[in-house]
């Protein structure tokens, strides 16, 4: 077995219709920075409304939140316009990516929270995204200068087809799931190996579900936050999924561009298990069957089960 170095590297560069993992490179580290590692539908801005509502507890904030926490990787900004909004941010920074860690510059004083859930729920939610993207989304990933690869395919209306795509072929060469986008699984096994850094922390989806105030007292204390419990109390009842759908175009406002029925689509249903009434067993049976190939038994059993990592 390769013996992994003792911190990542980057061994990949990622580069499609939605990313460009290059982006990377005009960040300048700060010794408080936070990132917001994620894959796709897995909590990402259930995690930045966490983390913002912790950041500013005392003043606020200059901007919603989905605007001050930078999705660095996403194509939509030109790179210098980047690089000036990240300089000129002057609160504790907590930036978003999606990209997996062989392609990622880590940085050890920098603190990642990488949140992720079981790779079907994940499907789930990625199908009611993909599939309600509208036509000016669509549009502006084509067209938009700097694409690297294909087109972006639209979704169609077959979730059983965008299954075997997505299980079944990959977008990069060194993938063999997640078309049209990347490999969720390859983003999970590349931040799993390193676990054990004490600069990330771990957090599942199903824990969130499940014990939202345990988690948001978790992440105050990795983030060296000091947080009072009837504030506690306060960002739970902010943070339940209920409280975030009923404010969706609050929370996301620029969804309404993105998405057929907006906010409302994008904050969807929060729930796990769906994929059950969907995909027969012999669908999931490929996803078994890749997850052997891609992730550690010990990694699927904390995907599914959550609690702490081992």
């Amino acid at each position: 077995m390769t013996e992994q170095p003792p911190l990542p590297q980057v061994t990949h560069t990622y580069q499609n219709h939605h990313i460009d993992s290059t982006r990377w490179q005009v960040f300048k580290p700060r010794p408080d920075d936070i990132v917001v590692a994620t894959t796709q539908k897995s909590g990402t801005t259930w995690t930045q409304q966490i983390v913002s509502l912790l950041i500013f507890q005392d003043e606020p904030p200059p901007a919603p939140f989905h605007d001050l926490s930078i999705f660095v990787d996403m194509r939509f900004t030109p790179l210098e316009e980047l690089a000036q909004e990240l300089e000129s941010q002057s609160h504790r920074r907590f930036l978003k990516t999606h990209t997996a860690l062989d392609g990622f510059p880590f940085h050890p004083e920098v603190k990642h929270i990488f949140v992720t859930r079981d790779g079907r729920d994940l499907f789930m939610s990625l199908w009611n995204h993909y599939s309600n993207y509208s036509d000016d989304i669509l549009h502006l990933l084509d067209t938009l200068p700097g694409r690297v690869g294909d087109p972006f395919p639209p979704a169609g209306d077959d979730i059983h087809e965008f299954w075997h795509n997505w299980i079944g072929r990959g977008w990069f060469d060194w993938e063999g799931d997640g078309y049209p986008f990347w490999s969720q699984l390859h983003v999970i096994k590349t931040w799993w190996d390193y676990r054990h850094l004490p600069n990330i922390l771990f957090v599942n989806y199903l824990d969130l579900l499940t014990d939202l105030k345990g988690q948001i007292k978790r992440i105050a204390d990795y983030l060296e936050i000091d947080i009072t419990p009837a504030y506690l109390d306060e960002i739970t009842d902010l943070c339940t999924f209920e409280s975030m759908k009923g404010r969706a175009s609050e929370v996301i406002p620029m969804a309404e561009m993105l998405f057929k029925g907006g906010a409302q689509t994008f904050i969807n249903k929060g729930t796990n298990g769906r994929w059950r009434d969907v995909l027969s067993s012999e669908e999931l049976a490929l996803y078994d069957k890749r997850a052997a190939e891609v992730l550690t038994p010990e990694c699927r059993r904390w995907l599914e089960s959550g609690g702490p990592v081992a």
